[in-house]
């Protein structure tokens, strides 16, 4: 039994919501449920390797590798973790972890037989570069920018309203450099890959590449929503600090990162979870658009690499069917 889905770009979107997510890596796709996660990643051929590698623009065409992994949330054995705004907090520090494990196990797959593999410890400093640089960008900077004008502005509304717009161009911007990035155009596939696998079950449809190509490649629980969500409430999150001095300024962007993140968290977990409404829905606009920058339409054999992933997860269970006991602690963003 099919769960209501309604035209969204011609295409459909299921308006059921389960507790399955994933992620884009390269040439695959890696899905999570309530207990294990799985990535799938299609092996390059002899002949698509060369010196540098497998192209990033052709990409791979050969077989399909599957590695499935438990998941045990830290969320599962701490009551305090579990609290709103700390669980998101949790929840995208586990993912991010996972995340990069997927993307570590992507990238080794794309390497010729015999030659060395990346390491952990080279993608744990991949981790801690890409934080410092997010935070660095999207938050030391635009109040860095707006406090050259802080003496013309000389209102703490003026100053607030000014870095929230600065920071919101940085990001979008940002993505519209990303979606220009040839190399990237085919994580962007698997991107919308996930995505329309994703819809594709929660709407209760057979897992096929012909059922899952009619769904939109943009889905209401995605990272890119998430995050312009958190370019706007840190507008609201730092409007009463009013204007101390620059050092304040900068260390309030840098702690307050955490509670931003757990805030966007619970809100787009709630736009997941009521995507029926029509308020939910209008004001979650902007974010799917903006996906628009970070998907692109997949074609058949990426659509058979995202469903293959969520099949190794469902091999192990079934995130529909699981018990109010098993869902304790699980927090899963598309």
């Amino acid at each position: 039994m099919t769960d209501t889905a309604r035209p969204a770009d011609g295409q459909l979107v299921a308006s059921r919501d389960l507790p399955v997510g994933g992620q884009a890596v390269l040439e695959g796709v890696m899905m999570r449920g309530v207990s294990t996660w799985a990535v799938a990643v299609r092996k390059p051929l002899p002949d698509e390797v060369g010196e540098d590698g497998v192209d990033p623009e052709t990409g791979a065409h050969g077989e399909i590798e599957v590695q499935s992994f438990p998941l045990t949330s830290i969320l599962k054995r701490h009551r305090l973790l579990r609290l709103p705004i700390v669980r998101g907090v949790v929840a995208l520090g586990e993912s991010l972890g996972i995340g990069f494990r997927a993307l570590n196990i992507s990238a080794n797959a794309q390497i010729p037989e015999g030659e060395r593999e990346i390491s952990g410890g080279v993608w744990a400093g991949t981790i801690v570069v890409a934080l410092v640089f997010a935070v660095g960008l999207f938050f030391v900077v635009p109040v860095g920018l707006t406090s050259l004008l802080k003496d013309v502005l000389d209102s703490s509304f003026l100053f607030w309203l000014v870095e929230g717009l600065v920071r919101t161009a940085i990001f979008l911007g940002y993505l519209a450099l990303l979606a220009r990035m040839r190399d990237l155009r085919r994580v962007f596939e698997y991107h919308g890959a996930e995505h329309k696998t994703i819809s594709c079950y929660e709407a209760g449809l057979p897992l096929t590449p012909e059922s899952a190509q009619r769904f939109s490649r943009l889905h209401p629980r995605c990272g890119t929503s998430f995050l312009l969500i958190v370019m706007i409430v840190a507008i609201f999150i730092f409007a009463p600090i009013g204007l101390p001095a620059w050092y304040w300024l900068v260390l309030t962007r840098i702690v307050g990162v955490p509670l931003i993140a757990g805030i966007s968290f619970e809100i787009i977990k709630f736009a997941g979870r009521n995507r029926r409404r029509g308020w939910v829905r209008a004001l979650m606009w902007p974010g799917m658009k903006l996906q628009l920058l970070t998907t692109r339409e997949p074609d058949a054999q990426q659509l058979g690499v995202a469903i293959a992933a969520l099949e190794a997860v469902l091999a192990v269970e079934t995130p529909g069917e699981h018990s109010a006991e098993d869902l304790v602690g699980v927090e899963v963003v598309a």
